[in-house]
C-alpha cells in the first residue's frame, strides 16, 4: 500500500477495513499498519538455520508482525482488534506456544491456513487474514516461514473471543463465499515476462498482498478484479476515532503512479522517502516493519511489476463549481502555497509535490481529508537516514483552522488544478472525517 506525506499527524492505529454496509467487506479487507511494541526474538537468534533465516526474511516481506501485534503488546502474540460495523475480530497468536499459539501445529496445518483459509480444527478463517493472497506463496516459502515462526519465543496469550453477532459469527457461511470468490492457486510465472518482473508479481500479489487494500470490492466484499489496484477504502483510528482512509491507485494511470519513476517507488519503499512523497499514516508500519528490510533486488522487482500495471482508474465524480474552486484557490494561497508552491510542484526544502499525487487524485478523498485536518502521521521509528535528513517543513493540522466548507473547497481546488481531473470534495465528506 502506498500513501504520501503532506505533513505530520499524531499516532493512530489501523483498526479494520470494510466496504459500505457489507459485512464480508469488513472481514475481507486486510489491515497492514498497526502500533508495534517491539519484535520478538528467536530463541537462538545466532543459530538460525538457512531455512529459518529465509523464513525470517519472508515473514518480514509479508509484514506478519504488524497484524499479529496489538498496541503495546508483544510481537506475534496477536490480540489486535479489527473493528467493523458488525463486531470485532481479533488476530491470533502465532508464537510457538503449545496451548495458545502454533506450537502443536504441523506444517500441513499451517499450509492449509495460509493457502486455504482453514484452521487447525477445519474451521473457515475470516479473511482479514489474507489467505486469498497467500494462496500464491510457494511450498518452499511457506515451509521457511513456518520454520522461522517456530524459533520465536513462545508466549502464552489468548486473544479475546471475536465479538460478532448473528449471522456474521457463522463460519460455515464463509464456505459459500469461498465457493464464489476464492481460487486456491499457486503463482505461475509468466514465461513472456522477465525473471525480475515475475519476482515482483510474486511479492506484490502474494506475500505483499498489496491489492487487498488498494482494490475496490463488490457488494459481497470480494475484490473487483476489473478495477484491481485502482484504490480501496479501509478504516483506521484517528485521534481515537474510527475514520475512513483511502488507499490510492497503484496503476500507471494519471491518478496513479504515472508521474512516479522507478527510483521514486524504490526510494519510497526502501527509505520511506522519495522526491515525490514520504510515508505517513497507515503506510508507516509497512515500510518500517517490512519493505525497508527487503533487499534492493526485491524492492526493484516490486517496482518493475507495479510500473507494468496498465493504466486503470475509477470514476471520481465531477469537479466542483467555479465558485467553489475560486474559494478553494484563496484557501490554498493562504495555507498551502508557501510549501507546495503555486504550481503544486513543491520543493526539496519546503514540501512534497501535490501535482500528480495519487493521494490528491484518489477516487475516495478520505486520506487527503485526514491529512488536511490532522496532518500526516510520520513514523516514530525513522525508516532511514535519508528520511531523517529530508528538509520538508512540518505540516500543521488544519482541523481547527478550516470549516468543513473551506476544507472541501481547498481540496476540490487541489484536485482540479495543474491538469488534475479528480472530483469535488464535499463539506459532508469532510465532516465525516472529523
Amino acid at each position: 500500500m502506498i500513501t504520501f506525506e503532506i505533513g505530520c499527524h499524531r499516532p493512530a492505529r489501523l483498526a479494520a477495513a470494510y466496504g459500505p454496509g457489507i459485512f464480508w467487506s469488513a472481514v475481507l479487507t486486510v489491515v497492514i499498519s498497526v502500533g508495534l511494541a517491539g519484535f520478538s526474538s528467536p530463541v537462538n537468534a545466532a543459530e538460525l538455520t538457512e531455512i529459518e533465516k529465509r523464513g525470517e526474511y519472508l515473514a518480514t516481506a509479508g509484514n506478519c508482525v504488524s497484524c499479529h501485534t496489538s498496541d503495546n503488546g508483544k510481537a506475534f502474540v496477536g490480540g489486535l482488534d479489527f473493528e467493523t460495523p458488525f463486531g470485532t475480530i481479533y488476530s491470533t497468536n502465532i508464537t510457538p506456544d503449545p496451548e495458545t499459539g502454533i506450537g502443536q501445529w504441523s506444517l500441513e496445518e499451517f499450509t492449509a491456513a495460509m493457502r486455504e483459509g482453514v484452521g487447525r480444527e477445519g474451521e473457515h478463517l475470516y479473511p482479514v487474514f489474507p489467505y486469498t493472497s497467500f494462496t500464491n506463496v510457494s511450498d518452499e516459502d511457506i515451509a521457511a516461514i513456518f520454520a522461522y515462526l517456530k524459533t520465536l519465543t513462545p508466549v502464552k496469550s489468548t486473544p479475546p473471543e471475536n465479538d460478532l453477532g448473528f449471522p456474521y459469527n457463522q463460519r460455515w457461511a464463509l464456505g459459500l463465499w469461498k465457493a464464489l470468490y476464492f481460487d486456491e492457486a499457486r503463482y505461475e510465472p509468466q514465461p513472456e515476462q522477465s525473471a525480475e518482473w515475475n519476482r515482483g508479481a510474486y511479492l506484490v500479489e502474494g506475500l505483499g498482498h498489496c491489492g487487498m487494500c488498494h482494490s475496490p470490492r463488490n457488494f459481497m466484499g470480494a475484490i473487483d478484479t476489473d478495477l484491481a489496484m485502482t484504490g480501496g477504502r479501509y478504516m483506521e483510528r484517528v485521534e481515537g476515532k474510527l475514520s475512513a482512509w483511502s488507499a490510492p491507485n497503484l496503476t500507471s494511470a494519471p491518478s496513479g503512479l504515472a508521474k512516479w519513476s522507478d527510483e521514486d517507488i524504490q526510494d519510497y519503499l526502501k527509505l520511506g522517502f522519495s522526491h515525490r512523497a514520504g510515508v505517513f499514516g497507515p503506510m508507516n508500519k509497512v515500510v518500517v516493519n517490512s519493505t525497508r528490510h527487503m533487499t534492493d533486488e526485491d524492492v526493484r522487482a516490486m517496482t518493475v511489476y507495479l510500473k507494468s500495471l496498465p493504466a486503470n482508474a475509477q470514476d471520481s465524480g465531477k469537479p466542483a463549481s467555479e465558485d467553489v474552486l475560486r474559494a478553494g484557490s484563496l484557501q490554498y494561497d493562504i495555507h498551502c502555497g508557501t510549501c507546495h508552491l503555486p504550481t503544486g510542484e513543491g520543493s526539496s526544502e519546503t514540501g512534497p509535490p501535490l501535482l500528480g499525487s495519487p493521494v490528491v487524485m484518489d477516487t475516495d478523498p478520505a486520506s487527503l481529508i485526514n491529512i488536511t485536518l490532522y496532518g500526516a502521521q510520520t513514523p516514530k521509528t525513522p525508516p532511514s537516514p535519508e528520511w531523517q535528513a529530508r528538509e520538508w517543513k512540518r505540516m500543521e493540522a488544519f482541523d481547527s483552522k478550516l470549516t468543513d466548507e473551506q476544507a472541501a473547497a481547498l481540496l476540490s481546488f487541489v484536485r482540479a488544478s495543474w491538469g488534475h481531473e479528480a472530483g469535488a470534495v464535499t463539506a459532508k465528506q469532510v465532516a465525516e472525517q472529523r
